[in-house]
């Protein structure tokens, strides 16, 4: 596997959908996620990220043009302890419930599968970063359909103990525009992380399609210390 820049892997790609990236900065002393939504309908794209508690959720930018909440309101980021977790849809609160009853990350995911948006079946992606005690590994995780049968659901689960400095793994939800739109394939992409978190987050919205992107959050959180800093874009300004 070759490591991939995300500036060029995102700016090659129209519309990979929601994508994930968890990784480590160049100097080691911070762990890095983000998160970002794209959209091609007016109810997709009717979106803003906002805070809510140590994590955030979308809501409508404009609740007169909100057509179907369903598979677009949730929490994509909740915080459960020293885990912080990542995700694409309402699963957010299936892993935060989950593991606070003692189940792992890969047990609580158990009871979901894929999105029912036939004929897509957008996949479910996932992660949790955990820090603690000055140590740091992640989990990342997707369900899908089999080859687009709905009929069985494929679940891949990836783990990644002490991640090494200046890399990440990036994981989406489609290939690429298309319709039904193509699911993602393989294991997360190995990228470099680069920069401070404005610099990141600058990179990555800039990358992004100017059409479909919809809004990005990213936050950079200190190992030794769990003190986090966050950025959220949105391209419908509050």
């Amino acid at each position: 596997m070759n490591k991939l820049a995300i500036a060029q892997e995102l700016q090659g790609n129209a519309y990979p959908g929601r994508g994930i990236i968890i990784g480590r900065t160049p100097d080691g002393t911070q762990a890095v996620t983000a998160y970002f939504i794209m959209g091609r309908s007016v109810n997709s794209r009717n979106r803003v990220f906002v805070t809510e508690g140590e994590g955030i959720r979308t809501e409508a930018f404009d609740p007169s043009k909100l057509s179907d909440p369903s598979l677009i309101i949730y929490a994509p980021v909740r915080v459960l302890g020293d885990k912080t977790i990542v995700t694409n849809g309402d699963q957010t609160d299936t892993v935060y419930e989950g593991m606070q009853q003692g189940l792992t990350f890969e047990e609580a995911l158990q009871s979901r599968e894929f999105e029912p948006d036939a004929p897509n079946y957008t996949p479910r992606i996932s992660g949790v970063l955990h820090i603690a005690d000055g140590k740091y590994e992640y989990q990342m995780s997707i369900l899908k359909s089999n080859q687009g049968d709905p009929a069985s659901c494929n679940r891949y689960t990836f783990a990644y103990s002490n991640p090494a400095a200046g890399e990440g793994r990036f994981l989406h939800t489609y290939m690429g525009d298309g319709d039904p739109l193509p699911s993602f394939e393989g294991e997360p992409q190995w990228i470099g992380i680069e920069g401070n978190i404005d610099e990141f987050t600058e990179l990555l919205w800039n990358s992004l399609n100017e059409e479909n992107k919809v809004s990005l959050f990213v936050r950079y959180i200190d190992i030794a210390t769990g003190k986090y800093e966050t950025r959220i874009v949105n391209k419908n300004q509050r």
